[in-house]
């Protein structure tokens, strides 16, 4: 069970800060002139930390024509500012590098993410650079030509793989209004016609620390940490206008769409995905447990309807928890001479007994345990432990992360039943069909 919430500083803290609330360990502080948030999780153990700045802008902020810009960013947040670059022999790789850090970037559709994991004697050098490029990107256009080749080569082998395809296929399909119908990675013709003056705007907009969390976790000193924030992102302002938000909202689909990618293969696929909640409400929690009653391991119900007799290779379920109303979807590689129709059908009908029939109590303890096996694994360590956090902190709630078991235990067969009859419906759901032309 979580501790009870805070309501005061576990200890004095620098006055540059205001203390927020903390869950399970985890304090929240905000940086009092520049909103910039802070999540801190002092661990024992080895002297290792790791910092990763977590920016509210993902593919979901991206307007048509500027599909894309999130993920160039990230690239070219790389390049350096004036005090960390390549002419000065001082790049971000090579001055985290010789200090033994891992660090990478990654972008999705409600975040961008930013890390290092390092000794700590070295996190004061990857605050430095986190807040110097948050600010300071040079954006250079010589640098956005460079990437931008890089980029729409990363494009192409996505294309080239057809599962891959599928997916950016069924999403587009899905979504009609919403941008999460746009592939993080951009539309080919945004990625070759996005200047460096399109994404110096995209940057001025989006990249301010009140639109950012900085999340600390390893063994570290509190005080030491907080200081050391405040010092490097203190510095900047916050933003001189108003955070563009996301106020779209998909209309209800009015029936069931279809789209079939055609490609060079072997195996076929067949993708069924239906709208989800929001990532915030329990029925997400619900939705989770039904994908792995559906199609997590030999037990699932699914592996054994279609795996079992031959008509899948594999299977899978997958509840995709976002900010906005997301996707929750099944999926299936074909056996060799199967049609998809068969498999479309038996996974159709798998789903119908639950809305018909429901679970049982057995089935939800194997997938609550599922769930519980993998979050232990997914915690595992500094580095693993802000990557989750990072994706509650995006889905717009950081405390999901320290309830979610909590809210797992309070899932009932009754609402797995009642989610399945509620979100998967045949009526609101997009297939994808992946047909091997060779």
């Amino acid at each position: 069970m979580n501790q009870p919430t805070p309501t005061e500083a576990p200890v004095e803290i620098p006055s540059a800060f205001e203390f927020r609330t903390a869950s399970d360990g985890i304090e929240c502080y905000r940086l009092v002139d520049n909103g910039l948030r802070v999540l801190l999780l002092p661990q024992d153990g080895a002297p290792v930390a790791t910092s990763m700045v977590t920016y509210h802008v993902g593919s979901r902020n991206e307007r048509t024509g500027h599909t894309g810009a999130t993920h160039m960013l990230e690239h070219l947040m790389f390049k350096g500012t004036e005090r960390y670059h390549q002419r000065k022999g001082t790049s971000i790789f090579q001055t985290l590098q010789r200090v033994g850090a891992r660090v990478n970037a990654s972008t999705w559709m409600d975040r961008t993410n930013y890390y290092e994991m390092l000794p700590t004697e070295h996190l004061p050098l990857a605050l430095d650079i986190e807040a110097d490029r948050m600010r300071g990107a040079l954006l250079d256009p010589q640098d956005v030509e460079s990437e931008r080749t890089v980029i729409l080569n990363e494009r192409d082998r996505k294309q080239n793989d057809p599962v891959s395809r599928l997916f950016d296929e069924v999403w587009a399909a899905a979504f009609v209004a919403h941008p999460y119908q746009h592939p993080t990675i951009g539309w080919e013709s945004d990625i070759e016609s996005i200047t460096a003056d399109g994404l110096r705007e995209f940057y001025d907009t989006y990249y301010w620390p009140d639109n950012a969390t900085v999340s600390v976790v390893g063994n570290v000193d509190r005080r030491n940490v907080l200081e050391e924030v405040a010092g490097h992102f203190g510095r900047h302002d916050a933003a001189p206008h108003e955070i563009p938000q996301v106020r779209t909202e998909e209309p209800e689909q009015a029936g069931e769409r279809r789209v079939t990618v055609e490609q060079d293969g072997q195996l076929g696929a067949v993708l069924m995905a239906y709208k989800s909640p929001p990532a915030v409400e329990p029925d997400s929690d619900t939705l989770d447990v039904l994908a792995r009653i559906l199609a997590s391991g030999k037990g699932s119900r699914l592996y054994q309807r279609c795996t079992d007799q031959g008509l899948t290779s594999d299977v899978f379920g997958m509840n995709f928890r976002l900010r906005d109303p997301g996707l929750f979807s099944v999926f299936g590689y074909l056996a060799p001479d199967v049609d998809h129709r068969t498999v479309e059908d038996a996974m159709g009908e798998e789903i119908e007994k639950i809305q018909d029939e429901g679970v049982t109590k057995e089935e939800l303890d194997r997938a609550r345990n599922q769930l519980r096996a993998k979050i232990a694994f997914d915690r595992d360590g500094p580095m693993k432990v802000a990557s989750q956090l990072n994706e509650a902190i995006a889905a717009g709630q950081w405390t999901l992360y320290t309830e979610y078991l909590d809210r797992l235990d309070r899932v009932t067969v009754d609402d797995v039943q009642r989610v399945a009859r509620t979100y998967v419906k045949t009526d609101k759901r997009t297939v994808g069909w992946y047909v091997p032309t060779s």
